[in-house]
């Protein structure tokens, strides 16, 4: 197994794609071979190197709107099937937003996105009138790197938050096109693929990833990733599920912490170019946490997430840091 790694990187870092089956085959490595894991940490930490160097990219998010989704994804706090006690609350203001924006900037994130709950945008539609205002008022006062993140959007919205100075749109695939329906059947997978490609067509950038421990094997998580290579997402956020008293996936068992490194470093030969992306639940990791940066992840969403706590923005830099990265 040691020999097919090596093998496998040395073609990646010849710019050569590997395939769905061995891939598979590097998802057999135990996670109790801590010598031939290593190894895989390893060779994932050479290809990042290659094609990413040593710069590291932190962004944040507020959440802007929240509460009574009509959506019914089995691992949301916001889904207005289950009881959560996650707050509610509509659009925020543009103000209110600066302010978020501001503080986070000083900090030192690279990047800013607003969160709306709710199944998606439309071009129409006066929320999406009152977020291109919000866009527009950030970029004329931050330097942030603005991203978005409100669900299943047509085209016209998403056009109309380029042309306010969104850079990126963030929407998740969640998990593999298979085991998709298991979590979510108030929509499709496909409607999901189609506000990527719509988001690309446009001229936005697009941050896609999912979360580990829904339920899925790690051929969905798989599957997942070579379904990302497709689509060329440029930024792939890690999710790991905090199960949510009151939504379905509650009493999910949580992942061992080496098996989302091995995946960690599986993902980053599947997508050597990409920024992977700490994200929800990296707490999970334990003390892998910073392993996890040595085996392939180059960017991280950092400060408070949406319903479950994340870290500051000053610890996320100095761990960075401590492992020979750069701030951007």
């Amino acid at each position: 197994m040691k020999e097919f790694i090596k093998r496998l990187k040395n073609r990646i870092l010849k710019r050569e794609k590997i395939n769905y089956e061995e891939a598979i085959n590097l998802s057999r490595i135990s996670i109790e071979d801590k010598d031939t894991l290593e190894r895989l940490c390893e060779a994932a930490n050479e290809i990042r190197e290659k094609f990413c160097g040593n710069n590291f990219d932190l962004c944040t998010i507020t959440n802007a709107k929240s509460g009574k989704c009509s959506e019914d994804c089995k691992y949301c706090a916001q889904s207005a099937h289950f009881t959560t006690g996650a707050e509610v609350y509509p659009l925020i203001s543009k103000e209110k937003a600066l302010e978020e924006a501001k503080k986070v900037e000083v900090e030192g994130a690279h990047r800013y996105s607003l969160v709306t709950s709710g199944r998606g945008l439309k071009g129409d539609s006066i929320e999406c009138d009152k977020l291109e205002e919000i866009y527009r008022y950030l970029k004329d006062n931050t330097e942030l790197s603005l991203c978005a993140s409100h669900g299943i959007s047509d085209e016209k919205a998403l056009k109309s938050l380029f042309d306010s100075g969104v850079k990126t749109y963030h929407h998740n695939l969640e998990s593999s096109r298979e085991f998709y329906k298991n979590i979510c059947s108030t929509h499709t997978y496909e409607e999901r693929v189609e506000t990527i490609k719509l988001a690309q067509k446009v001229g936005l950038q697009v941050c896609s990833g999912g979360i580990w421990g829904l339920g899925e094997t790690e051929e969905d998580r798989i599957k997942m990733a070579f379904e990302l290579q497709e689509l060329g997402v440029f930024s792939v956020p890690i999710n790991i599920l905090m199960p949510i008293p009151g939504t379905p996936l509650e009493n999910n068992k949580s992942l061992d912490p080496k098996e989302i490194l091995k995946m960690i470093a599986i993902y980053r030969f599947i997508l050597p170019e990409a920024y992977l992306r700490y994200a929800g639940g990296r707490i999970k990791l334990g003390d892998l946490q910073e392993k996890g940066i040595k085996s392939g992840i180059n960017s991280a969403l950092t400060g408070n997430f949406l319903t479950t706590t994340g870290t500051t923005i000053e610890s996320d830099k100095a761990m960075v840091r401590r492992n020979g990265y750069e701030i951007k």
